[in-house]
């Protein structure tokens, strides 16, 4: 088996669907001899954040000398983007290896995709011998992959209506899935909540007995010019972030947080690992200025949360207009989407991101025109994003955004373009 007949197999176990329930990576662990168990364990759920939380805190803890694994999904180019350490993607060849183990130990287990991977980075993580493992949630968290780990700490990030048709078309039907992570007597790091999400996860970290540090309330991010965090005994002040937007403020004083509540686990974490993992986390697709230039934008916001705080960003630009390249995957609501970001948009570029099911480029289109604004269909993101950068005049920006799959198909063009100009 090769690399492409491995990432042929892992795509086909999609037909199992999306299976919610921990029999199958519990009896696949155990068949594994229990990977999950020779290291530290931070886990990591929510609807929006966590993938910025995850990466914040990873660089955090290899800037403090810890040998650091980060499990994350969707990837945005490549499939071993989801499984590194230290920030290196897990190789192709190693990739190809653990599928063929699995591939034997998974022998009449019914694994889907995301279970398979799941116990193909915790293997990972035992090989490199790594210190830490930070583990994102892939869905949910109650009957998630992930959750068959015993974490050392838990953190779950803002909370908003996302895969309604999965977690329950309720606020507090979807905090209570996301607090399905918090275990016994573990600490668990919270992001700020609706009152009614928030409930929820207090009531179960009252009846697990685990003690609770709420941001807003116990720890906070120091907004204004100078970005700081100041609670739980620590206070910081000077902190230059690399990734932007005041919801990655927020996100960061998460995993300072978490990063406070390991040093009292006895995790040595000196103020300068901290400072510089702040400053040297990256994050590509989540409000991306390609190559460092104020003229293209690329947001991977899929839901009305991520709608919102980059409409908030854009809000805070000096720009005369915004080209926006939509596209839209079929499940999402499009005027959650759509609702909070047409107001700063001058023009809408409609396409579809590259996934099975997208929204119609047309529906796209008709809500723009409803707001009064000029619209375009578009067969491709690249030909969308061909046409809104040469429409772009000097004093307007061009912004990509309405799914992480049109992010990296953006990424890639763009990427391709300047190779071939080079």
């Amino acid at each position: 088996m090769n690399y492409r007949e491995s990432l042929d197999y892992l795509y086909g176990l999609q037909r199992f669907g999306i299976k919610l329930g921990l029999e199958n990576i519990r009896t696949l662990l155990e068949r594994c001899g229990h990977p999950e168990r020779g290291f530290g364990i931070i886990h990591v759920a929510g609807t929006n954040g966590k993938g910025s939380v995850s990466a914040a805190l990873a660089a955090i803890l290899q800037q403090a000398g810890f040998r650091t694994g980060l499990y994350t999904s969707p990837h945005l180019h490549s499939f071993t983007e989801r499984i590194r350490v230290d920030g290196d993607a897990i190789t192709e060849d190693e990739a190809t290896r653990l599928t063929m183990l699995l591939r034997s130990l998974s022998e009449g287990i019914p694994a889907t995709f995301f279970e398979f991977t799941t116990a193909m980075a915790l293997l990972h993580f035992q090989r490199r011998r790594v210190d830490f493992a930070i583990l994102e949630v892939g869905m949910g968290g109650r009957l998630d992959a992930t959750n068959a780990v015993d974490p050392r700490l838990c953190v779950i990030t803002p909370i908003c209506f996302d895969h309604a048709e999965h977690l329950g078309d309720t606020l507090a039907a979807i905090a209570r899935e996301k607090a399905g992570i918090i275990k016994e007597k573990i600490p668990v790091i919270v992001g700020r909540q609706e009152p009614e999400a928030l409930e929820v996860l207090m009531e179960e970290a009252r009846s697990r007995r685990s003690p609770l540090f709420l941001c807003g309330r116990d720890f906070s991010p120091v907004m204004g010019p100078d970005f700081g965090f100041r609670g739980m005994g620590l206070e910081l002040s000077g902190l230059r972030p690399a990734l932007l937007g005041a919801h990655q403020r927020e996100n960061l004083s998460l995993a300072l947080a978490a990063a406070v509540v390991l040093r009292r686990q006895g995790a040595v974490i000196p103020e300068a690992a901290l400072r510089e993992g702040i400053e040297r986390v990256r994050w590509p697709g989540r409000l991306e200025w390609w190559k460092g230039r104020r003229e293209i934008l690329i947001d991977g916001a899929h839901n009305e949360g991520g709608a919102r705080v980059l409409a908030a960003y854009l809000s805070s630009l000096p720009v005369a207009g915004v080209r926006w390249v939509a596209g839209i995957k079929g499940s999402r609501p499009v005027r959650d989407i759509l609702g909070p970001l047409l107001p700063y948009v001058s023009a809408l570029y409609c396409t579809r991101p590259p996934v099975e099911e997208s929204v119609d480029p047309d529906l796209l289109a008709e809500e723009g025109a409803a707001a009064g604004i000029s619209t375009e269909t578009y067969e491709t993101p690249e030909a969308a994003l061909a046409a809104a950068l040469r429409d772009r005049r000097n004093d307007e920006i061009v912004l990509v955004a309405g799914s992480l799959f049109l992010a990296a198909a953006a990424r890639e063009f763009l990427q391709n373009q300047e190779m071939s100009s080079a």
